[in-house]
């Protein structure tokens, strides 16, 4: 991972009314955000992002599959994301991707499980 996000859920919002009622969340683990802001915000070719990632070219394929269909399951289904877990190790912060700070009214929030957890 070449950074932290400071937001890790995400709800959709039914025409002032609040979320959906029953709807579940939709689990996107650390590594497949990191999959999405490579191929999708920085616009990296896979075999490049999955260098970048330290995986195979494969392993990266069905893991931007699987964070692109959690992602548009949570859109068309109006689930909350929210991001956690997976196996992942902070590396570098990546300047390439601006991170926006914590609002300061907000409650710190937990990392899900590092590497080696």
């Amino acid at each position: 991972m070449g950074f932290q996000p400071n937001f890790l859920y995400f709800e959709p919002k039914m025409c002032g009314k609040g979320i959906p009622p029953n709807a579940d969340d939709e689990i996107l683990k650390v590594e497949e955000l990191e999959s999405i802001r490579l191929k999708d915000y920085l616009r990296m070719d896979q075999a490049a992002a999955a260098e970048r990632m330290g995986i195979s070219q494969p392993t990266f394929h069905r893991i931007i599959s699987e964070s692109h269909r959690k992602v548009a399951q949570a859109l068309v289904e109006g689930k909350a994301i929210r991001i956690e877990g997976g196996n992942y190790v902070i590396v570098v912060k990546d300047p390439e991707t601006p991170v926006p700070l914590q609002d300061p009214r907000m409650s710190p929030c937990g990392w899900g499980r590092k590497r080696g957890n």
